[in-house]
């Protein structure tokens, strides 16, 4: 089993985050994996309310927690971010 994110996990967690989120006028391709979420350049300008709501959904759904605020905070940084976590968490699970 690859411990990689795979680009399908990319897709699947940038449609949660807009579905979480209701953004309905922004294309999941528009998102740059590497970019922050919160502020800079990316197509999605998320504020410290979306990342707790971000954060909720991706215990809901992936049955990770992330009880520490300052990792959360390092977690949700990017996609890239999100998805290295998610792939983590499961390995280890």
């Amino acid at each position: 089993m690859s411990h990689e994110p795979t680009d399908d996990l990319k897709l699947e967690i940038k449609n949660l985050i807009m579905t979480t989120l209701n953004i309905t006028d922004i294309d999941p391709a528009d998102i740059d994996d590497n970019e922050p979420l919160f502020g800079g350049s990316n197509a999605l300008t998320l504020d410290s309310v979306d990342g707790i709501e971000i954060i909720m959904a991706m215990q809901r759904k992936y049955g990770i927690r992330m009880n520490d605020q300052n990792l959360a905070r390092q977690i949700i940084q990017s996609i890239n971010s999100i998805a290295e976590f998610v792939v983590k968490e499961k390995v280890n699970s």
